[in-house]
């Protein structure tokens, strides 16, 4: 089934250019937490769309991500989106036993 597509944005001003790299990566991950709250997804098949333009004395910037709506449960289950497929966020075996596994070995 298709899922629509929300287009999420964020404007504004940087004053020095040697903090766009870096503040382009923050605002991407403020919007995907934004758009996981609303419960989208990001698709990481359509790149994010960064355009900047220089005033004189500053760039002003747009940057804008795709999202699909897939309810905020799952969304915090989901790393996005990719041509229609859920990709999941791994879990760390590294963590040690879950919860689930302690309190089974609890009740021996």
């Amino acid at each position: 089934m298709h899922k629509n597509i929300k287009r999420f944005h964020l404007d504004g001003t940087i004053y020095d250019d040697s903090f766009i790299p870096r503040l382009k990566e923050e605002y991407i991950r403020i919007l995907e937490t934004q758009m996981k709250l609303q419960g989208y997804s990001p698709r990481l098949d359509i790149e994010p769309d960064f355009t900047i333009h220089y005033t004189g004395k500053a760039y002003d910037f747009i940057l804008s991500l795709y999202g699909a709506f897939v309810g905020k449960r799952n969304s915090e289950c989901l790393t996005g989106i990719d041509k229609n497929k859920p990709i999941f966020i791994q879990q760390n075996k590294s963590e040690g036993p879950s919860l689930d596994q302690e309190s089974k070995s609890n009740q021996k």
